[in-house]
């Protein structure tokens, strides 16, 4: 038999061993509900490319984890004139750029850099700025060309923006995706390959994550960027399975081949809940489910047809049927989480003969023939977009109005809807920022109403329109919220969408994750996320 002393010295070396290997890597799996468009938030306003760029880029500020607080990004501090014209950002000096096969830096993060991302977007004469389509959406529907004076390089680390009037919101919009910082010393070396759509394709950024591969409708990999001036990610291997049943990611989440997982059904909510290896996250959705109506094209120019659809589609039905208590009904744009909600807008009753009479007025006594889009893809503002298109044309049938449910793949489905094929589509919004700002001016401003705008409706209303660009121009927020609350009364009045619902974010995810945080923007954050 060992001595005591024998036992502990074996135990002392296998310690030793032990703490000689090297850590197990880590992989965490994220079951994504969809394949981004691209890797350029600057081009496209689908989350599901958000979230698969997320990773990869920085931004000059970012939102704290899980809030809409603007913090330090890839710049340090920065500072803001008296008139709230002139934005000055100090860059910070240890941001370093990723690398792949076609690009191997030779300097970090600095001005030139910034200069480029916006140029990009803005310039015509940039050389970049017509490469991957040249559609710069977000960037446009906000109207930044024309809100934009200038954007000069102080020094290597300093970079003044000089605005031609006050924007409220301008600041916190530096921390959406749209407003991804780009090497421009990788453009240039793929301008020299004559290869530059690869930057909108194998991306290169200064996040916490760097680009490996990606396989269409399959997988997206990340690894953990050694480099990243922050605070490391936790894991090693970053995946995106990319499945679009939510059955499918259920099942993958239970078997542990995916560790969070984005939102399931709502009827399978109880048997989440139910299951000892899952945990179910849940908040409000800072979101908004619709059908736009498409204000350019007749009958839906006349704003009794519009008025018509609003009291024709009973609407409690749909979240009975649909969001089975996972929803809140709609009547106004904005969520009621969302500061300015105006409570007195009183929706529009579901009532089958007033419909009728309107149609009538409008010189449809027998209705008429049109088409109804349902989305491909699940959202959470929209559980499933082909079951909700049905009882809206069933409920449309009743008044005369005969439908056609048609689909595209998501990313046809969204330029089609842009250009304003449509008559009527079903979309949904998740605020970017937390600001009114956010869903008026990209959803219903006239910026974002023309041919290849974000905005599926085409609404463009004088009066409402005078008063979102007003209150924009505020930095009071009670001042602002007085001009929002009127707004929604000339929306409501206007009728340029059937609002459905406000929907629960759920998202299921294994026990052993720690560190992730639910953000009210609805972004995957993965940074700070583990596993015991």
């Amino acid at each position: 038999m060992k001595s005591t002393r024998s036992l502990l010295a074996a135990a002392a070396a296998i310690g030793l061993l032990a703490a000689s290997a090297p850590a197990q890597a880590k992989t965490l799996v994220y079951c994504s509900e969809g394949s981004p468009e691209n890797f350029n938030p600057m081009i496209n306003t689908t989350g599901t490319t958000f979230n698969a760029n997320r990773p990869v880029y920085g931004r000059l500020v970012d939102f704290k984890p899980g809030t809409t607080e603007v913090e330090a990004g890839l710049a340090e501090k920065w500072t803001v004139s008296e008139d709230s014209k002139t934005f000055t950002f100090n860059l910070r000096k240890n941001a370093k750029w990723h690398s792949n096969k076609n690009f191997k830096p030779t300097r970090g993060f600095n001005a030139d850099d910034v200069i480029f991302s916006f140029e990009r977007q803005w310039k015509d004469e940039n050389p970049y700025h017509k490469v991957s389509g040249g559609g710069y959406d977000y960037f446009a529907d906000m109207s930044m060309p024309s809100l934009l004076e200038s954007i000069t390089k102080i020094d290597d680390y300093t970079v003044k923006f000089v605005l031609k009037k006050p924007q409220a919101p301008f600041l916190a919009n530096l921390a959406m995706d749209f407003a991804a910082i780009q090497s421009k010393e990788y453009a240039d070396t793929l301008t020299k390959l004559g290869k530059p759509e690869l930057i909108d394709q194998e991306p290169i950024g200064t996040g916490p994550f760097e680009f490996v591969t990606y396989v269409r409708d399959a997988n997206i990999r990340f690894k953990r960027f050694e480099a990243f001036y922050g605070t490391k990610a936790r894991v090693d291997t970053l995946v995106y399975s990319i499945n679009k049943d939510p059955a499918v990611r259920l099942a993958k989440l239970r078997a542990n081949e995916c560790q969070i997982s984005f939102g399931p059904l709502p009827a399978d909510l109880p048997s989440i809940k139910a299951d000892k290896n899952l945990v179910l996250l849940q908040q409000s959705g800072l979101n908004i489910g619709y059908l736009a109506l498409n204000n350019l094209k007749p009958p839906f120019t006349d704003v009794r047809v519009r008025q018509a659809i609003n009291m024709a589609i009973d609407k409690k039905a749909i979240l009975d049927a649909v969001y089975q208590g996972a929803g809140t009904p709609a009547k106004n744009l904005i969520p009621p989480t969302l500061w300015s909600y105006n409570t007195k807008v009183e929706d529009y009753k579901y009532d089958p003969a007033a419909a009728k009479k309107l149609l009538a007025e409008a010189g449809f006594p027998d209705g008429f023939e049109t088409d109804l889009w349902a989305m491909p893809v699940q959202r959470p503002y929209n559980p499933d977009a082909r079951r909700v298109g049905e009882l809206m044309q069933s409920d449309l049938a009743k008044v005369g109005i005969k439908t056609k449910i048609v689909s595209y793949e998501w990313g046809e489905y969204r330029k089609r809807v842009q250009n304003g094929e449509h008559g009527m589509a079903q979309l949904g919004w998740t605020g970017d920022n937390g600001d009114p700002d956010n869903f008026f001016v990209p959803l219903a401003g006239c910026a974002s109403s023309r041919i290849g705008g974000g905005s599926a409706s085409k609404f463009c209303n004088k009066e409402f329109e005078a008063l979102i660009q007003k209150a924009s121009e505020i930095t009071n927020q009670s001042e602002r919220a007085k001009l929002y609350e009127q707004a929604q009364v000339i929306m409501h009045r206007e009728a340029p969408f059937f609002l459905i619902a406000h929907s629960v974010v759920f998202v299921p995810m294994r026990t052993n994750v720690t560190g992730f945080k639910m953000s009210p923007l609805g972004t995957f954050e993965f940074t700070n996320v583990d596993l015991k």
